[in-house]
């Protein structure tokens, strides 16, 4: 039994719990000025924390609405829905891709 609970735990990434490694941030948005303004600010935000992060935009409506966004623009980090209906500031998105 104790075995398999280190065999879990090194499974475990080396940076425990934090989220940073592979972190995926989409920008949902049908392409309109508040939208492109999201996505820039967020690259930003990615260039200056240096995390390691993927960030796709997502313009299809359909998809946009299975996050249950029904106001765009709207940020997306690892599968949460952490923005939507506005513009965040640079750091706002900092705080929330470092946490």
């Amino acid at each position: 039994m104790n075995d398999n609970n280190k065999n879990a735990e090194s499974k475990k990434s080396p940076l425990g719990d934090l989220g940073v490694a592979n972190m995926e941030i989409k920008v949902l948005g049908p392409g309109c000025p508040k939208c492109k303004t999201l996505e820039k600010v967020t690259r930003d935000a990615i260039a200056e924390t240096g995390i390691n992060a993927t960030l796709v935009k997502v313009e299809d409506i359909v998809e946009i609405m299975n996050f249950g966004v029904m106001t765009t623009p709207a940020l997306v980090i690892n599968g949460k829905v952490v923005v939507k209906g506005r513009v965040p500031s640079i750091d706002e998105i900092k705080s929330l891709i470092t946490q």
